[in-house]
């Protein structure tokens, strides 16, 4: 698939275990996004405090957020596409992803997403999948249809990125392919006209 401008994408990576696999697969992403002449940007949770959710970013007057809560902010901002590196936990995603999340709001709208999940198993974390859609729709960036599970992700990825096996290397072109053909089509919506910022109209009506 031909890209006629180069895109900016961040990489969501959010895990607090010490002995956490998924960072082989986040890193995998990035350096294939790369490869394809990308700007990116990985966001992982360790690398970023951000505390347990208490003020989301945008009820921080401008100029006051936290250190760490701003630059998060700057690359979602910028981005014009996301991938989510998501394990799987109880057919869920893992507490630290959401919490780093639900941070943000308006720095998600109009943009795309693609889903990347794992698990130790056979399975490949395709429930936290499940999951995650309806996170991202509520969150204002519409996943692809495409996803990219990994199964036994301690075998799978080098802790560089490098995949063990070329499968890998094949399967995440046609993903690829898929995220840049929205990311594409949804920058040029935007460049065309001003998007609201305003929260999706579900929530303004749960919020008061």
């Amino acid at each position: 698939m031909s890209i006629t401008k180069k895109l900016k994408f961040a990489v969501i990576y959010g895990s607090a275990r010490s002995a956490r696999q998924g960072i082989k697969a986040a890193n995998f992403v990035v350096r294939k996004l790369e490869e394809r002449a990308h700007d990116v940007a990985l966001v992982d949770s360790q690398a970023y405090d951000l505390p347990l959710l208490d003020r989301m970013y945008k009820e921080y007057e401008p100029g006051t957020a936290p250190e760490d809560m701003q630059a998060v902010a700057d690359i979602l901002g910028a981005a014009d596409g996301f991938v989510i590196v998501s394990a799987e936990y109880n057919h869920s995603i893992p507490a630290a992803l959401k919490n780093l999340l639900d941070h943000f709001q308006s720095e998600y709208l109009y943009k795309p997403s693609g889903i990347v999940t794992y698990s130790a198993g056979p399975f490949g974390g395709v429930r936290a999948l499940i999951n995650l859609r309806a996170i991202l729709a509520e969150l204002g960036t519409p996943s692809i249809p495409s996803a990219f599970p990994i199964s036994q992700i301690q075998n799978a990825f080098e802790a560089d990125g490098i995949a063990l096996d070329a499968a890998y290397d094949e399967r995440i072109v046609k993903f690829l392919d898929e995220l840049e053909w929205y990311a594409n089509a949804l920058r040029r919506a935007r460049d065309q006209g001003a998007c609201s910022e305003s929260a999706p109209v579900q929530q303004q009506m749960c919020r008061g």
